[in-house]
This record gives structure tokens, C-alpha cells and sequence, in this order.
């Protein structure tokens, strides 16, 4: 399985047809870092749909989102652990138990001789906005809460953070060089916010200390997705 490369960009293939994902992931082969597997393909497909988008030799973010109790969370580590994905995430609110419950299935499976996933806590998604933390019992600010989790999520076997690009700078400034910040909601200039509330561009994104930039519908949704991504990466060397 690939490491990860130089290249910051991951698509997110968010489609559940396993022949258009396919048809992504060799188009994006030498334009793109690696590929994003969610909940919708991952969910369609599990682990044989995963195998396939695998065989094309990319590195591979795996973004399941676990959460739930310590033992469950570290059993689901252990059986997606043989597929050697690059990164794995685990929500970053299921508590100190929860992720060093998973960091210690992972170091289970590096015993075992398998290459384990960098472990990733998300700390608040970045289609929640400030007005939503109230509805959600969660007082303070947004980036009051994703500093409170990552800082948890650091203490607890986590190797990096999935935030938003508007949490980069107080997040490398306090957890460090080596801390990996994992960034979705990333939209080139010119593309709609959608359904993401705390965006950055690539460009602002990179010179404010991201490591992973993930980048969705302006590839997937692109007239020629190869070419979207190269543009990315040209604007982000340039």
C-alpha cells in the first residue's frame, strides 16, 4: 500500500457507483495525493468496494467517523486495520477512552507486522457553523471547541486532527510542527460554498499550515476532474 506522497490534494470520491469511482481514481492517478473513502461508498461497498479503489496504488484516507463505546471503537480499528489504509479517523467527542482505545488496536495491529493508518480525531465538522454550538450544548466559540478536542485528541494516541481551515493557525501554534491537520471544506476560487460553512482556499489553506487539503465536488464534480485537480496543485506550487 502507498504512503503518503508530497502531493497535499485528496479527493473525496463521494459517489456510491463503484465503476464512476473507479473511473476517478485512474484519472486522478499522478494528479492527486490519494483518495477520500466515506460513508457513502465505504457503506455501499465495504470492504471489497474499498479493495478495488486500493488496487490503483494511491494512498487512501479512510473517513469512517467511528464513535461509539471504547470497545467497539477499538474492535472496528482492528478489523479495518488489514486494509492498511494511509489514515483513519475517529470522532474526537467520544472521549479520551474512546481514541486510546483505538490508538491501542492500531499499535495491536503494528505488532501483528501490518502498517497501520495515522490516526485522526474530527474535531467539529465543517458544515456546523458558531450559530449551530448553542442547539448542540456546546458553549464558547467554534474554535474554543475544536482547540479543547484537539488538544485531546493529542493527549489520547491521535496523530493529527480533522479541522477546518479557519483552526489551522491556532492548532499548529499549539499543537506543534509535527501534528497533522487534516483540512476538508476546501473550495477553489469560483466554486459554491455548498453545503460547507467554514471554508478556505487551497492556496490560504496550505500557507496557513495544513498538511492534507480534502477536495470534493470541485474535482468529482469538475467537466474534466484530472485537469481540476492539476489545476489545484499548479495554483498551490505557484
Amino acid at each position: 500500500m502507498s504512503t503518503l506522497s508530497n502531493n497535499p490534494i485528496f479527493c473525496a470520491i463521494d459517489t456510491p457507483d463503484t465503476s464512476r469511482a473507479c473511473a476517478l481514481a485512474e484519472s486522478l492517478r499522478g494528479a492527486v495525493g490519494g483518495l477520500k473513502i466515506g460513508l457513502e461508498y465505504f457503506n455501499a461497498h465495504g470492504q471489497a468496494g474499498y479493495q478495488k479503489l486500493a488496487a490503483f496504488e494511491v494512498p487512501i484516507f479512510l473517513d469512517l467517523k467511528l464513535h461509539d463505546i471504547p470497545n467497539t471503537v477499538a474492535a472496528a480499528v482492528r478489523a479495518l486495520a488489514p486494509l492498511q489504509p494511509a489514515l483513519l479517523n475517529v470522532h474526537a467527542s467520544g472521549g479520551a477512552a474512546m481514541m486510546q482505545a483505538a490508538a491501542d488496536a492500531a499499535q495491536e495491529a503494528a505488532d501483528q507486522g501490518l502498517r497501520v493508518p495515522q490516526l485522526l480525531g474530527v474535531t467539529l465538522m465543517t458544515s456546523l457553523s458558531q450559530a449551530d454550538l448553542p442547539q448542540m450544548g456546546v458553549a464558547g466559540t467554534a474554535q474554543d471547541q475544536v482547540l479543547r478536542l484537539a488538544h485531546l485528541a493529542q493527549k489520547n494516541g491521535m496523530d493529527g486532527v480533522v479541522c477546518s481551515a479557519h483552526e489551522i493557525e491556532i492548532l499548529r501554534a499549539e499543537l506543534g510542527p509535527d501534528f497533522k491537520l487534516v483540512v476538508p471544506g476546501i473550495r477553489p476560487k469560483g466554486s459554491a460554498a455548498q453545503d460547507q460553512k467554514r471554508v478556505m482556499t487551497p492556496q490560504a489553506a496550505q500557507q496557513a499550515g495544513a498538511d492534507i487539503l480534502v477536495i470534493g465536488r470541485p474535482i468529482m464534480g469538475a467537466d474534466n476532474p484530472r485537469q481540476a485537480a492539476l489545476d489545484i496543485a499548479s495554483e498551490l506550487n505557484g
